[in-house]
């Protein structure tokens, strides 16, 4: 399946709340689901959903593979991953989802959306532990140091992204150099740091079928 290119802005009124597709803009009032919080669609606005079993699940996987801006099979891959490791299956989705590289580079502000930190990645501006690292899925591990090459350092688009993780603070699990523009991963994410209200336990009885 192609990698969806649409509005962001519908997939967050398609889940009813706000996935922070759009940088900045969705910590403002311009932010769409601001003004049209009900699903996209001529009927948008008065038919209502009556979801439940099935429908919730899917919902929910659907929520959380749109949040971190995954493929389906990119999402299906990181589950059965999660569920050959020892742990609560759901908890250890979780913890790899967050450990992501893009999302990683989102967290600690370097982007501004998960898009644009996977672009840095792509476009070879990132590095762990000062080696080059491109695969947006790579898996962080405690201890590793995550910067920016100088050129993405001087960006405008970066710089203001990071003046503004400033005021909103990165996760604890993460530890923010902004003057050397880098990050330092202090600890495995636990269940507590991921502050998005996700039913883990949906999409584990999902993919249970």
């Amino acid at each position: 399946m192609a990698r969806y290119i649409g509005p962001v802005c519908r997939l967050c009124r398609r889940e009813a709340m706000k996935l922070f597709l759009k940088g900045e803009r969705c910590y403002t009032e311009k932010c769409a689901i601001e003004k049209r919080n009900f699903p996209p669609g001529q009927h948008g606005k008065t038919r209502k959903a009556k979801l439940a079993g099935y429908g919730l699940q899917l919902r929910e996987k659907q929520k959380v593979k749109r949040l971190y801006r995954m493929q389906e099979g990119q999402f299906g891959l990181t589950f059965d991953r999660a569920a050959a490791e020892k742990g609560v299956v759901g908890e250890v989705l979780l913890s790899k989802l967050e450990r992501r590289l893009d999302n990683v580079i989102y967290r600690l502000g370097f982007g501004a959306s998960r898009d644009q930190a996977r672009q840095l990645v792509r476009h070879g501006h990132v590095k762990v532990n000062d080696k080059k690292v491109n695969i947006p899925s790579y898996q962080v591990e405690e201890g590793d140091v995550v910067s920016l090459s100088p050129r993405a350092a001087k960006n405008a688009q970066v710089t203001a992204s990071v003046e503004a993780v400033k005021g909103r603070g990165v996760p604890k699990w993460l530890e923010l150099d902004a003057a050397g523009m880098k990050g330092r991963v202090l600890s495995m994410p636990a269940r507590d740091d991921v502050n998005f209200p996700i039913q883990e336990q949906l999409i584990v009885e999902l993919y249970s079928k």
